[in-house]
């Protein structure tokens, strides 16, 4: 499967970037009244270009009035610098406040192979922060922006919904048919989102990772989701239980029906947080990152 800008309601385009794996996210736009909603730009700008120069292509090049940021992590946030200066970006305060934080960009650890080609040198922060819920309009178009109320994938996560049409931008609440990751964010949110996003009843979803979401299978995603962390809150209890670092707790046990997702490694990093939320404290990404990558036996895989 290619890269492709698909219009997947009247004026609404998601951009999906096949295989969802490190750094490689999707996006989207909405385009009405002759301007346009973006929602998340991409990681590096070769990625982010080429998806300015699709959606310029299928609008006649309508500007750019407003973007947001689904949650912090760099592959939603790091093309906010290429684009329009007239742009207005908008996101959750907490992603606002992590970006400002933001150190991998400058200084990117030597985590993956090849290392990640950004082709940026800045972050651009979003200029625009809401706690619970804004709505943005394309045209007349509303798009609603709501965060779940508590952290999950990160502390700063926020969906894009649109009523008129159904259909609900994820971001990374949602990985489909790629290893979820919540490292910096929250176990139990995590399992808490999932009920709050079959609230919304959608007609299609566009994951943060991997392919476009049906209505048909939205409840066996959300399930196998739930799978998904109920097996990583198995593994952290098993671990403490028996005084063994995330990274040992990882090696002693089998990933089941989860073992053919990519980035597999993911399973450490997310037992960090859930040994943290265990423990009141925060996690260390560095060592987190450390144990994936001696989980994995080599740097972690790298396509941008």
């Amino acid at each position: 499967m290619e890269t492709a800008l698909r219009e997947i309601a009247a004026g609404v385009y998601a951009w999906i970037q096949p295989d969802g794996t490190w750094w490689i996210n999707n996006a989207g736009a909405v385009h009405s009244g002759g301007e346009i909603v973006l929602i998340d730009p991409c990681a590096t700008a070769r990625r982010t270009n080429a998806f300015l120069d699709a959606l310029d292509n299928v609008t006649d090049g309508a500007p750019i009035r407003l973007a947001v940021n689904t949650h912090l992590h760099g592959d939603h946030v790091y093309g906010n610098a290429l684009l329009p200066a007239s742009t207005t970006i908008v996101a959750h305060e907490n992603t606002r406040l992590g970006m400002l934080q933001d150190t991998i960009l400058a200084n990117t650890p030597p985590a993956w192979s090849p290392a990640p080609d950004w082709g940026i040198n800045t972050v651009r922060v979003p200029r625009i922060g809401f706690q619970d819920e804004i709505t943005l309009y394309a045209g007349d178009k509303p798009v609603v922006l709501r965060h779940p109320g508590y952290p999950a994938h990160t502390v700063g996560d926020a969906v894009a919904w649109l009523p008129d049409e159904r259909v609900l931008f994820a971001g990374d609440l949602l990985f489909h048919q790629v290893t979820p990751m919540i490292a910096m964010g929250s176990l139990d949110g995590a399992l808490r989102s999932l009920r709050w996003l079959a609230a919304f009843d959608p007609a299609l979803v566009v994951p943060g990772h991997g392919p476009l979401v049906d209505a048909t299978e939205f409840t066996a995603v959300l399930a196998a989701h739930t799978r998904y962390y109920e097996f990583i809150k198995d593994t952290a209890e098993y671990g403490r239980h028996n005084d063994l670092t995330p990274l040992q707790a990882a090696r002693d046990v089998d990933l089941g029906e989860f073992a053919d997702l990519p980035d597999a490694e993911r399973l450490v990093l997310n037992l960090h947080r859930a040994y943290a939320d265990a423990n009141g404290s925060d996690v260390d990404v560095a060592a987190a990152l450390g144990d994936a990558i001696a989980y994995n036996g080599a740097p972690l895989s790298c396509s941008v």
